[in-house]
């Protein structure tokens, strides 16, 4: 009898910043480090033979927890890819939700009908990881694995191995990140002794606990997700919520100037240089970027920030998201800005999502997040 532990990845960008992640590469996050250091405590006292993940940054990080405190050679098997999602590949939900409602609601739903250009369909996700789980215990009989896959892959697999009909995709439930299912194989068949288990996670790092989307009984406020504009479509529009925003960090300093500043950056450097942010309807943050003060290894954020109603709502965060997608995409590896030196809640925000202080400068502090995959 083959026992196979089957094991979504840890927290990692898309789940933080609220990103669609398939195929694309991500990193983990803070929080993810802990629960990967969780998982390796839940692991310490099981037997495992070989150790498997998908061929992503984020599920060959997660494995370390099992394989490094093991003596184990690590394996890779693209079969346990999560879903291809194409042409959605590193989009915001924000934006979906903006630009392809009725799709994103098929996607929610796990919908058999979903489909998106250049992506795979639920139905070949679960063919494939089911071949890619078969062969790997096949190939391992009577020995105990860990595999390491992503969110949709092991719901698909499971609903497979479950033999859960299409149109009942929908009410399968969802893993948390780090979550284990336990499988055993007898040369014919998969028997699940469970599933989806989170119990080694407190729920201070639980990433489920503190989302809503999940939920069927709606016990908690719906989730924000953002969308943006890129570039801004109106600047007189805009000037109002930029100025609202710039002020609260330049006391004292004219509207005038703060106008001049961005508009240099934005007409006369690139109009990409400057995102204005919604939640819903309403505008709700900004993201100015320094063009001139890019190099080839690290980009610059000139201003982040966002009204005070939408604060602490994880809105913030999705913003660094953003940044981090742009800058990435063009093969930089770091991102930095400058906080105040007074502006505590701000400098509390920044070390919160990974920025550190680099050095004291007339600007302000200087800081900076690592965005890059090297140290693998």
């Amino acid at each position: 009898m083959t026992t196979i532990y089957l094991i979504r990845h840890a927290e990692a960008e898309g789940n933080l910043y609220r990103r669609i992640h398939g195929w694309y590469d991500s990193l983990i996050t803070e929080n993810g480090c802990r629960q990967i250091k969780a998982l390796e405590a839940r692991f310490r006292d099981i037997p495992v033979d070989a150790v498997y993940s998908s061929d992503r940054f984020r599920t060959r990080t997660t494995a370390r927890a099992v394989y490094r405190p093991k003596n184990l050679p690590l394996r890779t098997c693209p079969g346990l890819r999560e879903l291809n999602l194409g042409a959605w590949e590193d989009r915001s939900f924000g934006n979906a939700r903006r630009g392809c409602p009725h799709e994103l609601d098929l996607f929610n739903r796990t919908d058999p009908a979903w489909e998106v250009e250049g992506g795979e369909r639920f139905s070949q996700l679960g063919d494939r990881v089911y071949a890619a789980v078969l062969r790997l215990a096949e190939r391992h009989p009577g020995q105990t694995l860990a595999l390491f896959s992503h969110g949709m892959a092991i719901r698909q697999f499971l609903g497979k191995v479950n033999h859960i009909p299409p149109e009942e995709w929908h009410a399968m439930p969802h893993g948390d990140n780090t979550a284990v299912s336990c499988l055993t194989f007898d040369g014919e068949r998969f028997q699940i002794q469970f599933e989806m288990d989170n119990t080694h996670l407190p729920e201070e790092i639980s990433t489920l606990a503190r989302q809503s989307w999940w939920r069927k009984d709606k016990s908690k406020a719906a989730d924000v997700n953002r969308w943006s504009e890129i570039p801004i479509r109106s600047w007189d529009k805009d000037q109002a919520l930029y100025l609202e925003l710039r002020r609260e960090l330049c006391p004292g300093t004219e509207d005038a100037l703060l106008l001049a500043e961005a508009e240099d950056l934005w007409k006369g450097h690139s109009m990409w240089n400057l995102n204005i942010f919604h939640a819903g309807e309403r505008p709700m943050g900004v993201i100015l970027y320094d063009g001139r003060r890019n190099t080839k290894n690290v980009g610059y954020i000139k201003f982040l920030s966002i009204l005070p109603e939408y604060r602490g709502k994880g809105l913030g965060v999705q913003l660094i998201g953003s940044a981090v997608s742009l800058h990435r995409n063009s093969g930089r590896d770091r991102l930095r800005l400058h906080c105040p030196r007074d502006n505590d809640r701000a400098r509390r925000f920044f070390q919160k999502y990974g920025f550190v202080k680099l050095r004291e400068e007339p600007e302000g502090d200087l800081l900076e997040k690592y965005i890059g995959f090297a140290g693998w």
